[in-house]
């Protein structure tokens, strides 16, 4: 059976695909937490300070400073809050009744581990396993703006072989693959107001491993002045797997069971990120530490997710209602404008070598966020961020093992969110459903890297 109900097919498809955009925004939110030793210092200077195998992440190149075999491990634990006061109205304009969504984000542990070897005086090898993206959230059910996002998961895991090459003249070359693997789960509630029947919904989960490349230089011009340089390349995924809508009116199903699942797949690019560092020693046991990094983000205009089934844009498919939604292609389930920009992060630090086995490490880091305040959403609510920093590295000399602890406390002003759906042109979607409201962000996080040469 066919409805000629436009407005009907309209609002069912605004009420399903603000999800899809989450995807892309929690692979694009990216971690900083890779490594106890340089959170101490908010990772001022970490690409030109090699301390122990962590390096491999910062900046291959360093790994030519550490001698033998050496091995880094540890984990960072996130808490995160972010009260949530506003309102939000469906998909024929009526209030939205619940709460503000309770702790949307858990207590996450973000794990790292690396190891380095000295093959001889001219070449060192590397490996590291470490989390460069990754967001974790889930609101209560009754949250307000259920219709936009209630779980999101995402991960990204890098594999990643090192090799440095040491110059002898002061100058050290790294290179270094990344072998990712992404996955996903996004979750939201279906409004199904419009036909007076509960609330459907949907679920997407995919995967897809990718690959890309780093390489860093490490150059020492002077005694106790170390400068580093990182590039990672982006990184394309095609996340593969279904999309599922249960609940729907049966009338819009194109069968008798309410239920609809169509194969999707969602091109996903991870930015390129460009890191400049400088280490400058001062007093006999005091160093200056300093960092800059700049992420491509422009390269993310908007986001499609495509149907990959034969039957893509036929009634009774899920992309039917999308390319309807959005005056796209056939096989169009979703799109989201998104038109994020460039950023740069900018941070400072100190370590003061009190003992030989005691230092002491401070950080300040402002991070700009690329996200435009028209174009946040209720899964990523961010903005700008300042990052403050506190470090302790014990080091038993005799045996070589090192434990790093710090702590890191973010400054998050409000974040204002007023979401709604766009077409391929960028125009809003008519009846779309919106939320809006404040969040009021607070955040910090607790690490612990033990280090050990051989």
């Amino acid at each position: 059976m066919i409805i000629n109900n436009n407005r009907g097919r309209v609002l069912l498809a605004a009420s399903v695909f603000s999800v899809f955009p989450s995807l892309a925004f929690a692979a694009g939110y990216a971690l900083n937490e890779q490594s106890a030793s340089a959170m101490g210092a908010a990772n001022a200077g970490a690409a030109a300070d090699p301390e122990n195998a962590s390096t491999v992440f910062f900046n291959p190149a360093g790994m030519t400073q550490l001698k033998g075999t050496q091995i880094s491990f540890g984990a960072t634990l996130l808490d995160v809050t972010s009260d949530f006061q506003g309102s939000a109205t469906n998909t024929v304009g009526k209030t939205v009744t619940g709460g503000d969504g309770g702790r949307y984000v858990p207590l996450t542990f973000v794990p790292n581990f690396y190891v380095t070897h000295q093959v001889n005086d001219y070449l060192a090898a590397g490996f590291g396993v470490h989390v460069p993206f990754g967001l974790k959230g889930n609101y209560d059910n009754d949250f307000v703006g259920r219709y936009f996002g209630d779980k999101t998961e995402i991960e990204v895991v890098d594999f990643q072989p090192s090799i440095a090459i040491d110059t002898q003249q002061g100058l050290s070359l790294g290179f270094g693959l990344d072998i990712m693997r992404a996955k996903g789960t996004l979750t939201k509630y279906q409004d199904f107001s419009y036909y007076n029947q509960p609330d459907g919904y949907f679920e997407a989960k995919g995967y897809d491993w990718g690959l890309g490349w780093n390489a860093g230089i490490l150059w020492q011009p002077f005694d106790r002045t170390n400068i580093g340089m990182t590039y990672r390349s982006r990184v394309e995924f095609k996340l593969r797997g279904q999309a599922t809508l249960t609940g729907a009116p049966v009338a819009l199903t194109g069968n008798t069971t309410g239920d609809l699942t169509e194969n999707a797949r969602v091109p996903l690019t991870t930015p390129d990120t460009l890191t400049f560092s400088l280490k400058q020693g001062l007093a006999q046991n005091w160093d200056l530490l300093a960092g800059a990094t700049w992420t491509d983000w422009s390269r993310f205009p908007s986001l499609a997710i495509l149907s990959s089934q034969p039957n893509a844009g036929q009634y009774g498919t899920i992309s039917f209602l999308g390319s309807q939604t959005y005056k796209g292609s056939a096989d169009l389930i979703g799109y989201e404008a998104e038109h994020w920009h460039n950023t740069w992060a900018f941070s400072i630090g100190t370590a003061w070598q009190a003992t030989p086995a005691w230092k002491f490490k401070a950080g300040y880091a402002y991070d700009e966020s690329p996200i435009p305040s028209e174009y946040r959403n209720v899964r990523i609510p961010s903005t700008d961020r300042n990052w403050l920093t506190l470090g302790a590295q014990w080091k038993d000399v005799p045996t070589g093992w090192t434990v790093d602890g710090a702590f890191g406390y973010l400054i998050i002003r409000d974040v204002h969110v007023n979401e709604v759906l766009h077409t391929v042109n960028d125009q809003p979607v008519s009846g779309a459903a919106n939320v809006q409201g404040t969040y009021k962000p607070k955040a910090w996080g607790l690490a612990v890297q033990v280090s050990k040469a051989f």
